[in-house]
Parts: structure tokens; C-alpha cells; sequence
């Protein structure tokens, strides 16, 4: 099987502006997408902006409109929808079931969970689809490639991959924050703090990723015993405080993410 060529993206709000600005700055050739979307100004040189589905056919179709305009749109998408097609979805709380049930059509359905970091290459893709055999699962997978990193998953854990994805950047923006804020605190002024924090967290996270050890041998690779680093470890870990904290976190993300899945999954009232 070949790459995916044509990809229709339904709606190019923040997330789908950021995927698209991904494959683009990737070097993909801007006349392989087709944007429909009747509220964005104008797009990337190269790439059609329509204001209404076209009668065309695309080998994917990335659906990128708020997940109360899904009814409508799967609607008017449906009879256009070849079976060739494969349907992607970054909508939140639409599940593989009401995405099939919607677009029988199609090839396969993928629910994909990225975050704005697609648009420099960097973005975990949390992946979970109905459909796909061996080989469509990797041209799902060679699409999504140059915006980071694409996971496959089970669709019960995805509202764990929307609280690690989805909202793990803002998670650690916090602690960006609380570090700044901390050396800020002690002395450095608030714009210094801040560059050191960044430039510390941008550092450590690219050695962590191309190191052979874990994050936990890490640590304690900088921590010597006696040493400043071991000092302040001694106050994260006591009685696991920051493990508990994280935990917690996600946790209420995930069970706020279980909670909206279900009232998108509601029947409405007449």
C-alpha cells in the first residue's frame, strides 16, 4: 500500500492548524491538503481553503470541528465519503463506535490525541483505531510521523492519553512556573529565573530523551550523596509527595475526560 496522498481537514482550529503546520514545516508538499473550513481567514500558500465539503475524494479525512458539530458535519460528509477513505479524528469524546456508526463508509476510523507541539514535530500521538489491519495501521502511522510521536493504545485508555497528552503540557508549564517562581523567590530576578527554568526543563527533557538511561537513573545520576541536588530530591520524594500529586492530577483529568465522553455519548433531548 502507498502513503496517504490527499487529506481533507474538516475544521483547522488550534490543534488541526497545528498538525497541518507540522507536516508542512516537515517538507510535505501543500497541495496534498484541502482545508474546509467556513471561519478560517486564509491558509498555508499552497493549501485549498473551501468554505463547503467538496464532491472530491481523499485517501484520509482529519476531522478537526468541535465535537458538538460533529452530528452535522458526519451528515453532510457521509454521502461524499469514499471506501477508500479513512476517517481521523481529533475530536474529544466522539468514540470509535459513533465514529463508524456515523461514517459507515469508510476505509477505518482513528481517534488520534495529539497536542500543539505537533506544529514543531514533537507531539506524543496517543492512537486508537477500528478497521485498520497491519498494513493500514502503518500508513496511519508513516502520516502521523513527522508530527512527533504516535502511540497505539486501547480506546479504554483514552482518556488517560487525553489527560498525559492532552493536557500534559499544561501540567508541566505549572512546574515550569513553580520553578521560576521558586528561583525567583530566592533571589534571581522573575526574568532570569525564567530563562534558567526554561533552558534547564528544554535541556533536561532532550537528554532524557536521547539518553540510554531512565529519567529515575537519571535523577540519581546528577545527585550526589551529600550534594545540593540529593538535598532538594529528599523534599520531592518525601512520602512520595510529588508522585502523589501527579497521580492525582492525572487521575482528575482522565475522570474529567471519562465525564464529558459520556455526555457527548448522551442522547439529546428533542
Amino acid at each position: 500500500m502507498g502513503k496517504l496522498d490527499s487529506i481533507l481537514i474538516v475544521g483547522c482550529g488550534n490543534m488541526g492548524g497545528a498538525m497541518l503546520r507540522g507536516w508542512l514545516a516537515a517538507g510535505a508538499d501543500p497541495a496534498r491538503f484541502t482545508i474546509v473550513d467556513p471561519y478560517l481567514a486564509e491558509a498555508p500558500e499552497g493549501v485549498a481553503l473551501l468554505r463547503e465539503l467538496p464532491e472530491a475524494s481523499y485517501d484520509a479525512v482529519l476531522l478537526g470541528v468541535k465535537p458538538q458539530g460533529f452530528a452535522e458535519v458526519a451528515a453532510a460528509l457521509a454521502p461524499r465519503l469514499g471506501q477508500s477513505t479513512f476517517v481521523l479524528s481529533i475530536l474529544a469524546g466522539i468514540e470509535l463506535h459513533s465514529l463508524a456508526a456515523a461514517l459507515p463508509q469508510a476505509r477505518g476510523w482513528v481517534r488520534i490525541m495529539p497536542n500543539l507541539a505537533a506544529a514543531l514535530g514533537k507531539s506524543p500521538m496517543a492512537l486508537t483505531e477500528r478497521g485498520l489491519d497491519h498494513a493500514a495501521r502503518d500508513q496511519v502511522s508513516a502520516l502521523l510521523d513527522p508530527l512527533g510521536l504516535p502511540e497505539w493504545i486501547d480506546e479504554a485508555q483514552f482518556d488517560l492519553a487525553t489527560a498525559l497528552v492532552g493536557s500534559g503540557p499544561a501540567f508541566v508549564y505549572r512546574f515550569i512556573d513553580a520553578l521560576a517562581a521558586g528561583g525567583a523567590g530566592l533571589g534571581f530576578t522573575p526574568e532570569q529565573a525564567e530563562r534558567l527554568a526554561l533552558a534547564t526543563v528544554e535541556g533536561a527533557a532532550q537528554l532524557a530523551r536521547q539518553s540510554p538511561h531512565s529519567p529515575a537513573d537519571l535523577a540519581r545520576m546528577v545527585a550526589s550523596p551529600g550534594g545540593t541536588t540529593e538535598a532538594g530530591l529528599k523534599v520531592l520524594d518525601a512520602d512520595q509527595a510529588l508522585e502523589k500529586l501527579v497521580l492525582a492530577t492525572l487521575r482528575a483529568a482522565r475522570d474529567r475526560g471519562a465525564e464529558l465522553a459520556a455526555l457527548a455519548a448522551a442522547p439529546k433531548e428533542s
